[in-house]
């Protein structure tokens, strides 16, 4: 290719990059309003997270959550507010670490 072309290519792939991550930052998280989103989120916010957890978070989870609003309410939560919902206010979260 033409120095001319790969420059314009390399510009529209940036460029296309950087709107994906834009509209994501502004969209905020996605949610999913689903038992398995709510516990994906708790993971990924709870350090040392294992299978113990995400057997205890599906477990658990419909008898918490009566609906996909609240359900999509949790996934919102900031880390620490997510930890401290299901561990109490004493857990650590993936924020502090």
């Amino acid at each position: 290719m033409k120095p001319a072309v790969t420059g314009i290519a390399l510009g529209l792939i940036l460029s296309l990059a950087m709107v994906g991550c834009i509209v994501r930052r502004f969209t905020g998280p996605q949610l999913t309003g689903t038992c398995d989103g709510a516990c994906n989120h708790y993971l990924q916010c709870k350090p040392g997270h294992g299978t113990i957890d995400r057997d205890r978070c599906v477990a658990e989870c419909p008898g918490v959550f009566s609906d996909r609003d609240s359900l999509m309410g949790y996934e919102s939560l900031a880390c620490d507010d997510a930890v401290e919902f299901v561990d109490g206010n004493a857990a650590k979260t993936a924020a502090h670490h």
